[in-house]
């Protein structure tokens, strides 16, 4: 029998959750549902779900803190957020938060479900590569434990910035363009979204680097993208 994404949708505007329950579910989707930010972490204690659809603006605990919460507690839960205005503000703070995408309201029922699909796939063929230990100067990066240490010291990153560390420090000393790291890290529906680099290479930035503002490990290549430095040397 094929296998129905079980998806939890957070969101306290009573139309706006029965709405996206009935088209969810005549899509194939199993939906449970939460009216805010507490309930929902209540209900993904009780059933494993395999991505959260959650509002950016809720009563109660809003839908930033919500997002934090889950990414510490559910590393690799894909998380969507639905966020009212098409500000780059309000897709930082998503962002930053741990949230995988955005969908701007009122939003196509197609391009929501996409997402929804690419992130829950991503999810599921998530492995651990071969080549489990990266060290490049004062920072390792274990694919195996899921962990980044810098002089020892653990660093904390949201799931996306794991995986764009992840993927820089498997292509250390060579240019990454900013279309391949959106298709490869999120999906080949993804290229043209340069904001979502932006702030995750801020965020690293402010996590790894000695001076943020004056970066030795994570280079910006001018006008295509972005380079780990190859060797503690450079």
């Amino acid at each position: 029998m094929e296998h129905r994404s079980k998806v939890l949708v957070v969101e306290d505007d009573a139309g706006i959750r029965q709405s996206l329950f009935e088209t969810l579910t005549a899509l194939g989707f199993v939906i449970g549902e939460a009216v805010n930010g507490e309930e929902a972490l209540v209900r993904l204690r009780m059933v494993g779900y395999d991505a959260v659809l959650l509002d950016i603006n809720m009563s109660g605990m809003g839908g930033i803190e919500t997002c934090r919460r889950i990414c510490e507690n559910y590393p690799r839960l894909p998380i969507i957020m639905l966020t009212v205005r098409d500000e780059e503000d309000d897709k930082v703070e998503a962002l930053d938060a741990g949230a995988d995408d955005y969908v701007t309201k009122p939003f196509l029922i197609r391009e929501l479900t996409a997402r929804l699909r690419a992130a829950i796939r991503r999810s599921k063929t998530s492995t651990v590569e071969p080549e489990s230990l990266i060290v490049i100067g004062d920072v390792k990066l274990n694919l195996e434990r899921h962990r980044v240490e810098k002089l020892g010291h653990e660093v904390h990153l949201t799931p996306k910035e794991f995986e764009m560390l992840r993927y820089l420090m498997k292509n250390a000393g060579r240019p990454v363009p900013h279309s391949r790291l959106l298709t490869d890290i999120w999906g080949s529906e993804y290229g043209n979204e340069r904001e979502y680099l932006r702030v995750l290479i801020n965020q690293l930035r402010k996590k790894i680097e000695d001076d943020p503002a004056r970066p030795t490990y994570i280079l910006t290549e001018s006008h295509f993208g972005y380079r780990f430095r190859e060797d503690s040397s450079l």
